[in-house]
């Protein structure tokens, strides 16, 4: 494989998100016209990445301004190509969306660059050990299980319409009417999402929840106004986006968790509690929450992250990727140096499958990348062992074993 400067994928990583200085851009280009082969690298890996489904959120940053400004320093066959590949671009809605771009566009560059140049083009990739049976793993989609009030269970599934009185769902979401509690009783309801699920959850007073596999929430039908709105992550994860106090007369908003309260003075975070991990990890992504534990507050900020041990009952806080931590919202599993160990609880929950380790070794390996949740585990497998991070995985029905 043909190496490459680093700093070069930088450069085209800050192009992309629109950061790109003129002294930059200058050395960009400079690059591409020296030599034919960085032309053709250059326009390669472009296309190449726009077709991954590994890393398609890069379709929607805006690169056509500094793209055009590219190719129009290129001689007329290169325009003539890419202007015959370029799609439509949509937005960006979320600030922060860029700058998260921009951190993690470098690894992604790099990923793909090996991905084509060593993965798909090498012949003497061995084939991965997989047992016939008759299981078929299936990805992840949008399913839940609703237990109403009254404790009777209703099954919501993508393609599967259903509505009461106070809330409607189209099978990938469920919204709850905007009406105000008439009693000082309080009715609740519990979203719970398998292995192999994700939900989308809108409540009565406008704020939005992303629940990923093996979560359960419970939450009240509506909210007294005034009073303070409360829910309860009782296990999973979950990424808040609380609609404000002020539009609820000052009502503040309280996220509950057996071991943990958060409570709420801005409006994006994602709360980690899974009943198999020691730890639970608040992120903040923007506004200001407030983490109480036996007692004790902790006060986030944009961009950092409470561990609470459950065991000895410590808190740290610590600065953190925020994208890493919530790409699974936007369909991706983000790996930045994670061991395998942590990785595969991950693909587990999301694939419904059980991973085990012909040896403990294996566990503390690490893995660096960006890959989609619409991927078929067998071809997350296929890109993990290409870099060497396993010799060889065996599946058997929903059981893999990593070697």
């Amino acid at each position: 494989m043909r190496k490459v400067n680093p700093h070069i994928f930088k450069l085209i990583s800050l192009y992309t998100t629109k950061e790109i200085s003129d002294v930059e851009f200058n050395e960009l280009q400079k690059w591409i016209n020296d030599d034919s082969e960085n032309k053709a690298l250059f326009l390669d890996l472009l296309l190449f990445y726009k077709k991954s489904r590994q890393i398609s959120f890069v379709d929607c940053i805006d690169k056509n301004k500094a793209w055009n400004k590219i190719v129009s320093k290129l001689d007329t066959p290169l325009i003539q190509i890419t202007k015959q590949k370029q799609s439509k671009v949509f937005s960006l809605k979320k600030r922060w969306f860029k700058y998260a771009a921009a951190a993690m566009i470098v690894g992604i560059l790099t990923t793909s660059y090996i991905l084509k140049y060593n993965f798909f083009n090498n012949s003497n990739t061995l084939n991965p050990v997989i047992v016939e049976n008759n299981t078929t793993i299936e990805i992840g989609s949008n399913k839940a299980t609703l237990t109403l009030e009254d404790g009777s269970i209703v099954t919501l599934q993508k393609g599967n319409n259903f509505q009461t009185n106070t809330a409607q769902s189209n099978g990938e979401q469920i919204v709850y009417d905007e009406a105000k509690q008439n009693s000082s009783k309080i009715a609740y309801n519990y979203l719970t999402i398998p292995r192999g699920g994700e939900f989308h959850l809108v409540l009565s007073d406008g704020t939005k929840v992303w629940l990923n596999s093996e979560t359960q929430l419970k939450y009240p039908v509506s909210f007294n106004e005034g009073v303070l709105r409360q829910v309860e992550l009782v296990y999973g994860e979950a990424f808040f986006e609380v609609s404000l106090s002020s539009k609820h007369k000052g009502a503040k908003f309280k996220v509950l968790n057996k071991s943990q309260e958060v409570e709420v003075f801005g409006t994006q975070f994602n709360i980690k509690a899974y009943r198999d991990e020691a730890n639970v990890y608040t992120t903040l992504i923007e506004g200001k929450v407030a983490v109480n534990y036996s007692g004790k507050n902790k006060f986030l900020k944009p961009s950092e992250q409470s561990n609470l041990n459950i065991q000895d009952n410590t808190m740290a806080i610590v600065n953190v990727e925020v994208y890493n931590e919530i790409a699974w919202r936007d369909g991706l599993f983000s790996f930045r140096k994670k061991p395998l160990g942590e990785i595969m609880k991950v693909l587990s929950r999301w694939y419904d499958v059980d991973f085990q380790f012909a040896n403990e070794e294996i566990k503390k390996s690490k893995f660096n990348g960006v890959l989609g949740k619409d991927q078929k585990v067998e071809d997350i497998l296929k890109i993990i062992k290409n870099f060497k991070v396993i010799n060889d995985y065996e599946i058997t029905n929903k059981k893999i074993i990593l070697k």
